[in-house]
């Protein structure tokens, strides 16, 4: 009884002090209304994000065609009139451009040291210092010499050359010193397994690997499976030295510092590449089965380097993050417009990136707090997982900050849908979210998959920055759309860029046209110099993907898409991702699996339908804290992980919260999953259950768990 009154105590003051609070709140409107109106001028705004961004410009019964209406910016006509057409003639271009300007920076580290935990477990952290810059001038210097170091060692006898390495200054290095030699650059995801490791170096018929200090052990077991490999450079440690014996006889291992000195006392000539020359054969994630080596010439990597300076404003104070693998053309495409436009890019990892990463000793500070980035890029299931943090922290803060915050949330929401900013509350409510990455992000690059509204929301409303959205593929050298910088809008990727057209066509097996009402809607079809020329070694799949009309190169995305009055692309289905159920109806997968993953319990989920079946079925991998506390309220207590994915109990519960979560999506009642499965292990690159950029494999999760999936059909 005194508990419940000590509650109901609680629950009153609480209630009166947010009835406090949106009184004050109601006066500050009242007096600051006129000021902000003035100054922030809203009406601007929202007229600017309804702005007109791409219109049709062919059409047919079946197809049409839509463009940018944007004209090309100041470092696009650069390009242009300075003649760039391949990243070597970048390269040097910008070095002069920008000079003793910061390029490339790592972060010191300067011992590993034990540290005793509270549970007595001691774990190995980092003792780190500032970031070591090089200047653009100096990166020029190490590529020239690196290339050159190469000739001089002979290890250009073949066009292809591997890059397996972690994001990292001297992967950028060896890039662009292959690139001003001409040699073809092979992408390979550092967290990939063995068996996509040797298909991509026997497929591309490489004699010279470059890799790093920590995946350099991998190819004691893999030098027998790779043949042609007779030349491995390796990037250093920067605390320990790196053990190179145990290798394959007849296979030289060559530190990536010796390349660099070799080409330092070289006069070898450089072979600067044309426009058409393979710079990349890069990899796609192989979500769909085995990888796909795509060709992307020097000319696809400028056109999109062009269309990228178009859309993304860049300021002169700007700083990068660099985290996210430099193998995934996103992540390389950004990086390489940072390099354009004189951005310094500081690189980090997931150990090391913010205060509380695993690397990080007690009391120190991450990469983020000592960089101070201004913008980054990020794949959904990141920011997925900073909006389930952001709601984890505001839950264990206690009923009054969480009601607080809520309020503060909702505020914020009202007044930014108005086209006001809320300068109070971003600094006194949400100034302490926006510390975690440094506290100068300004701009999220998003791009990889599709990201879900609310997650988007949060993200921009918490962090107080804005998140851009993207759409572009391996195959289009990471170009297609990109959300105007004024778009306020949530749910859609942007209007096509001023390099490339996008072409919708009627898919009819699905019901998706383009006179369809009130979006023309139909399969996304790519045209433009950023099209990659097709598969390498793979003629049948080229000629069924990709197709040349009048001298431009098209690719067909197997994406479905609606056009919207302002020209702006929403990606609604996938071909390959759609099932037909046992009644006739379709259900796109993706599109359920990104709406279910915003549900707070979910940590991933794959959906599976049978089409002999009525209903869908979920894998899901449960987010800890969530589950024990729906756990908890059910009176479960003491029980392991394990324990609890196999509680039938707590299978209907986590159920039951993915149905009202569909409801709240407005899932139709056939795409709302009619039984779960919660799985205890996290899906990892290393399992083969997500890709290098965490996008399902959806067929071999099905081949793991089909036990499973019998089991929640014949039940």
């Amino acid at each position: 009884m005194i508990v419940e009154d000590k509650q109901e105590m609680e629950s009153f003051w609480i209630a009166s002090a947010i009835y406090a609070i949106k009184a004050l709140s109601y006066v500050y409107d009242l007096l600051t209304f006129p000021v902000y109106l003035i100054l922030q001028r809203p009406w601007e705004k929202r007229k600017a994000s309804r702005r007109i961004k791409a219109r049709a410009v062919t059409g047919t019964e079946h197809s049409i065609t839509y463009r940018s209406v944007d004209p090309p910016k100041r470092m696009h006509i650069a390009l242009v009139r300075e003649k760039i057409d391949t990243l070597e003639k970048m390269l040097s271009w910008v070095a002069k451009l920008h000079s003793e300007k910061k390029c490339l920076g790592t972060r010191q580290i300067l011992a590993e040291e034990d540290e005793v935990q509270p549970n007595g477990r001691i774990f190995k952290k980092y003792k780190m210092g500032e970031y070591q810059w090089k200047t653009y001038t100096e990166v020029d210097r190490f590529t020239n010499s690196f290339s050159r170091g190469l000739k001089d060692l002979g290890l250009t006898a073949r066009k292809n050359i591997v890059l397996f390495a972690e994001t990292r200054v001297e992967w950028m290095i060896a890039a662009y010193g292959c690139f001003k030699q001409n040699l073809t650059v092979v992408t390979i995801y550092a967290t990939l397994g063995d068996d996509a490791i040797v298909h991509g170096i026997n497929e591309t018929e490489v004699d010279t690997v470059i890799t790093s200090h920590d995946l350099l052990p991998k190819f004691k077991r893999l030098l027998e499976r790779v043949p042609l490999v007779k030349t491995i450079v390796f990037m250093g440690d920067q605390l320990k030295l790196t053990d190179i014996t145990g290798y394959k006889e007849g296979v030289q291992l060559i530190p990536f510092s010796n390349v660099i000195e070799k080409g330092n006392n070289s006069n070898s000539p450089m072979s600067p590449p044309k426009s058409s020359d393979t710079a990349i054969i890069m990899y796609t994630s192989g979500s769909t089965g085995v990888p796909k080596g795509v060709l992307l010439s020097h000319e696809n990597i400028i056109s999109t380097l062009k269309a990228f300076c178009d859309a993304v404003e860049i300021r002169p104070d700007d700083v990068f993050l660099g985290f996210l693998p430099l193998a995934h053309v996103f992540e390389l495409l950004a990086e390489s417009v940072c390099l354009l436009t004189g951005v310094p890019i500081g690189y980090s990892s997931p150990l090391t990136m913010i205060d509380s990463s695993s690397k990080i000793q007690r009391g120190s500070k991450g990469d983020a707090s000592v960089l101070h980035p201004t913008c980054l890029t990020a794949v959904p299931l990141i920011l997925d997982r900073i909006s389930k943090g952001i709601n984890e922290k505001v839950k264990k803060s206690g009923p009054f900050r969480q009601a607080i915050f809520n309020f503060a949330y909702q505020y914020k929401l009202k007044w930014a849908r108005r086209g006001y900013d809320t300068p109070f509350f971003d600094k006194y409510i949400f100034g302490a979210a926006r510390q975690v990455l440094g506290g100068r992000v300004r701009l999220i690059l998003c791009g990889g998959a599709p990201l879900s509204p609310d997650t988007h929301t949060q993200v921009k409303n918490c962090l107080c920055v804005t998140v851009t959205q993207g759409y572009g593929l391996t195959e289009t050298t990471s170009c297609a759309t990109v959300m105007d910088v004024y778009d306020r809008s949530t749910g859609r990727v942007g209007a096509p860029t001023t390099i490339c057209d996008i072409r919708l066509e009627d898919w009819e097996e699905a019901g998706y046209k383009v006179t369809d009402t009130p979006h023309a809607r139909g399969e996304i079809v790519i045209g433009g110099e950023n099209v990659s020329a097709g598969y390498y070694k793979l003629p049948e799949k080229t000629k069924e993907d990709f197709f040349e009309i009048d001298g431009r190169q098209w690719f067909r995305t197997g994406d479905i898409g609606e056009c919207h009055e302002d020209g702006s692309i929403k990606i609604i289905d996938r071909k390959k991702d759609l099932v037909k159920l046992q009644h006739g109806e379709y259900v796109s997968l993706g599109k359920v699996e990104a709406e279910l993953k915003t549900c707070p319990v979910v940590e991933n989920i794959c959906v599976y339908g049978d089409g002999h079946k009525a209903y869908t079925v979920a894998l899901v991998v449960p987010n800890h804290y969530y589950l024990e506390e729906i756990a908890t309220n059910m009176g479960i207590t003491g029980k392991t992980m394990e324990e609890l994915c196999n509680n039938p109990q707590i299978e209907k519960a986590v159920l039951q919260e993915l149905v009202e979560q569909a409801k709240k999506c407005n899932l139709q009642r056939f795409e709302m999953p009619g039984a779960v499965k919660l799985c205890t292990e996290q899906w990892t690159p290393d399992m083969g259950l997500v890709t290098a950029a965490f996008k399902l494999k959806r067929k071999s999760v099905q081949e793991r768990y089909q036990h499973e999936i019998n089991r929640m059909y014949s039940s």
